[in-house]
């Protein structure tokens, strides 16, 4: 946590403002901002940039509606503040998502201790147990392969699976597709993540990916090339490692080059996808880039290639492939008329065209790569 705790006012009791200036005037304390109604606060909430939450009640029995508002939005400790008589309020809280109940009036420096001692606790993610999520990265070495449909295709076919928490992040920082190719347009980014107050946790990732109709979630490439360099490799080292612990399921879609981002990226993957296509650039990069690899000591058992368009006519076989690169092709990936459709739609086609020769190559390449899954994950 940041040496400033930053604190969210929701609600209204007796003696509440005049708690609201104390706390304004309390060194380490800053107050983000104060909304009379939960439902009134819900873009305030949500980003990951508080530290706490400290909502005022009058009533004296539990305000579920409220509680429930505040937490469809923020996971960060939330404190009851109540006046008069709430004694039944201690009792309920036991069994709420709630850290703590203060009754006023009360000493600003109790308030304090308590907003300090929830902070300091270890808090519960917004996703319940700790997950160990497989990271796989997309990467071709060069432009126009396919490779954020295969990216996209692959991160829809993976959240299909009940209970499987899947994250697509684009990592092609300076033009990177990937929320367009789902149809969305993102109001939050990856540069707007990392460069927003606070630590790089759980609670702050939840605040800033999109949820597609799928169920996938998404943290889109920034909107604006120039920002790509604020996106730094230690960050984006902590955001892949806090997403490990979040999701099951974690796509990296990249951008063509072996620079800093996709260095970082490297160092955390379980599993490559290489893609290559039939035209002789694109094995002469794929070959280069199976020999920067090994110059990185990337295992090679780590490293699958992926021949996209795998049927096209254009003079070239899987063998003639293989024996260019001197590695065996693991996915064939078909080229099917289903695909600019789905792209034009902005729809993945292994939803909007499940039948397709090129969503089932999808879907048992996700399949593969997680052959154990069919029970429910902890």
């Amino acid at each position: 946590m940041s040496e400033t705790t930053r604190i969210y006012l929701t609600g209204s009791c007796e003696g509440f403002d005049k708690l609201r200036e104390a706390l304004a005037q309390t060194p380490g304390i800053e107050i983000v901002g104060s909304s009379e109604q939960a439902g009134a606060a819900t873009a305030a909430l949500q980003g990951g940039h508080l530290d706490c939450v400290l909502h005022a009640t009058s009533s004296s029995t539990l305000p579920a509606h409220e509680i429930a508002t505040i937490r469809e939005h923020t996971r960060v400790p939330l404190l009851l503040i109540a006046s008069g008589e709430a004694s039944s309020l201690l009792e309920d809280a036991l069994g709420a998502d709630v850290s703590d109940v203060l009754l006023l009036p009360a000493l600003t420096e109790n308030v304090v201790f308590a907003i300090r001692k929830s902070t300091h606790a270890p808090r519960r993610s917004a996703t319940g147990a700790r997950r160990e999520g497989r990271i796989i990265t997309v990467f071709s070495p060069k432009g126009g392969t396919g490779k954020t449909v295969i990216a996209t295709n692959l991160a829809a076919a993976l959240s299909k699976v009940p209970d499987r928490r899947t994250l697509l992040l684009d990592l092609d920082l300076q033009f990177g597709d990937a929320a367009i190719m789902l149809g969305i347009e993102p109001e939050k980014t990856i540069f707007d993540f990392v460069n927003a107050p606070g630590e790089l946790d759980p609670d702050k990732l939840a605040g800033y990916t999109t949820k597609h109709k799928s169920g996938l979630d998404i943290l889109p490439a920034p909107l604006r090339p120039e920002d790509a360099e604020l996106v730094t490799e230690a960050k984006l080292g902590r955001l892949i490692e806090v997403a490990r612990a979040t999701y099951d399921a974690i796509i990296v879609d990249t951008s063509p080059f072996f620079h800093g981002p996709m260095l970082a990226t490297l160092d955390r993957t379980d599993e490559l996808l290489l893609v290559c296509s039939l035209d002789v650039p694109t094995l002469k990069n794929v070959r280069l880039a199976l020999g920067t690899l090994e110059m990185l000591s990337f295992p090679t058992t780590r490293i699958r290639v992926v021949l996209n368009r795998a049927n096209s006519k254009v003079g070239m076989k899987q063998r003639e492939v293989e024996a260019a690169l001197e590695v065996k092709v693991d996915y064939e990936v078909p080229s099917d008329r289903a695909v600019p459709l789905s792209v034009n739609k902005g729809a993945p086609a292994v939803l909007s065209d499940p039948g397709s020769d090129f969503a089932r190559s999808i879907d048992a390449m996700a399949k593969a790569m997680f052959p154990k899954e069919g029970a429910k994950r902890a």
